[in-house]
C-alpha cells in the first residue's frame, strides 16, 4: 500500500469511534486491525496500563483464549488432507487409552457434538454453572502458574457424566480440542507445538504467534490484562495478570498472537492457501444451535443487513484478555483486535455483546455509528 492510500484508509473516524465505544464500556484497552477494500487501517483506545496514559500498541501481542481453535481446527484439517486422520473416524482408534465412546469421531470434537463435558465447567439445565478446574475469579487468579497436561484436562472431563448421546446435540467444550492436540500429537508423531509451527505458522510467515507451553511469559510489546473479583471479606480486587500459564486451555485457547498475525491467518485460510476447497467448504458449513462449522462459526447479520454473513471465533483468556476474529467467509475483508479489561466497576462482558454488534455493523455492513 503506498502512502496516498495509507493516509485515506486511516482516516475512518467512524472505525475508532466504533472502538472507543469497548472503553466506554468498561474494558481498559482495545486494539484492532481492519483489512477491506478501502485498505488497512489500525487503531487503538483506552491505556496500555492501569495508571498510565500510553494506548496499548497496535503490534502488541496478547493472550487470544478460543481464536485458538480456528487454529487446531486447521491443523487437524491438514492432517486430514494428508491422510492421517479421517473426519469420521473414531477418535478411540487413535488414542484407545482414554477409553471414549466410540462414536465420537473427529468431526464432532472439531464442531461440538461430542457431548464431553468441558473440563472448565458447564451451564447446568437450569441455567447455573456447574465449575470445572478453576478458570475464572480468585480461585484462578491463585492458580493461574499452575501446569497442566492435556491428558490430565480430558480425564479430568470424561470423569463427568456425558452431556448427550454423540453426534445427537451440541454444546460448546474446551475438552473437545484439548483432545484434538491429543489426537495431533498422536497421528502426526510430533509435539503440537512443532506441528502448529511447522504446518501453520512458518508457511505464513506468522513470526508473533507463539504456542507458549507452561511458559507465564507474554513477549514484548504487549498491553497489561487484569482481573478483578470479590475477595472472601467481599473487597474488590484488581490484580494483573499478564504473565499466565495457559496450559489450561491447551489447544482449546492457549495461543499468543497480534493483531496482524490473525488477520494474516485468517485471510489466508479463507482464502484457500492452508487447505484444500473440500474441507475449507466443511469448516465454513454451520451447524447445530451453535452454527458452527468446523473450528468457526457461521453468523448471517440477517436481511437488515444486506443478508451478509461472517465467520469469526473470538476468544476470552481466563483472566485480562480477549480476542476477536472476524471476517467474510472469502476472507477478503476481516476484523482482528485485542481486547483488555482493567478495574471498571462494571463488568464489560455484559455490554460485549452490544458493542460488538455495532462493530461489526460498522466494519461489515457499512453503517455509521450514532451519536
Amino acid at each position: 500500500m503506498n502512502t496516498v492510500e495509507q493516509n485515506a484508509a486511516q482516516d475512518r473516524p467512524e472505525l475508532q469511534k466504533a472502538i472507543q465505544e469497548f472503553v466506554d464500556a468498561g474494558f481498559a484497552g482495545i486494539q484492532m486491525r481492519v483489512h477491506d477494500e478501502r485498505g488497512e487501517w489500525v487503531g487503538s483506545a483506552g491505556v496500555r496500563e492501569l495508571g498510565a496514559c500510553a494506548e496499548p500498541p497496535t503490534d502488541g501481542r496478547f493472550w487470544v483464549g478460543s481464536s485458538t481453535k480456528t487454529f487446531v481446527a486447521a491443523l487437524v484439517l491438514h492432517l486430514v488432507a494428508d491422510g492421517a486422520l479421517a473426519l469420521d473416524a473414531p477418535v478411540v482408534d487413535h488414542l484407545p487409552e482414554l477409553g471414549l465412546d466410540q462414536r465420537i469421531t473427529v468431526r464432532m470434537l472439531l464442531q461440538h457434538t461430542s457431548g464431553l463435558p468441558s473440563y472448565t465447567g458447564d451451564l447446568a439445565p437450569d441455567g447455573t454453572f456447574v465449575p470445572g478446574i478453576p478458570a475464572m475469579g480468585k480461585p484462578w487468579v491463585d492458580n493461574r502458574f499452575h501446569t497442566y497436561r492435556p491428558e490430565e484436562l480430558v480425564r479430568f472431563a470424561l470423569a463427568e457424566p456425558a452431556r448427550f448421546e454423540p453426534g445427537t446435540d451440541q454444546s460448546y467444550s474446551n475438552t473437545n480440542y484439548t483432545l484434538a492436540v491429543l489426537l495431533i500429537e498422536k497421528t502426526g508423531a510430533r509435539p503440537y507445538a512443532e506441528q502448529m509451527q511447522r504446518r501453520i505458522l512458518e508457511p505464513l510467515g506468522l513470526r508473533d504467534t507463539v504456542v507458549p507451553g507452561d511458559s507465564p511469559e507474554l513477549p514484548e510489546p504487549h498491553a497489561h490484562g487484569y482481573c478483578r473479583y470479590q475477595d472472601a471479606d467481599g473487597q474488590w480486587q484488581v490484580v494483573d495478570v499478564t504473565r499466565q500459564n495457559s496450559s489450561l486451555l491447551i489447544g482449546a485457547g492457549d495461543l499468543i498472537s497480534t493483531t496482524r498475525d490473525l488477520h494474516t491467518f485468517f485471510s489466508a485460510l479463507l482464502g484457500g492457501r492452508l487447505l484444500p476447497a473440500p474441507l475449507l467448504d466443511e469448516m465454513r458449513t454451520p451447524h447445530g444451535m451453535l452454527g458452527y462449522g468446523l473450528g468457526l462459526f457461521v453468523q448471517d447479520l440477517g436481511p437488515d443487513n444486506g443478508g451478509i454473513t461472517i465467520v469469526h471465533h473470538n476468544g476470552g483468556a481466563p483472566g485480562g484478555y480477549g480476542a476477536l476474529m472476524i471476517a467474510t467467509p472469502d476472507g477478503s475483508k476481516t476484523l482482528t483486535a485485542g481486547l483488555t479489561t482493567g478495574d471498571a466497576a462494571i463488568n464489560p462482558t455484559l455490554e460485549l455483546p452490544q458493542v460488538l454488534d455495532r462493530l461489526i455493523k460498522t466494519v461489515f455492513c457499512d453503517e455509521q455509528p450514532t451519536d
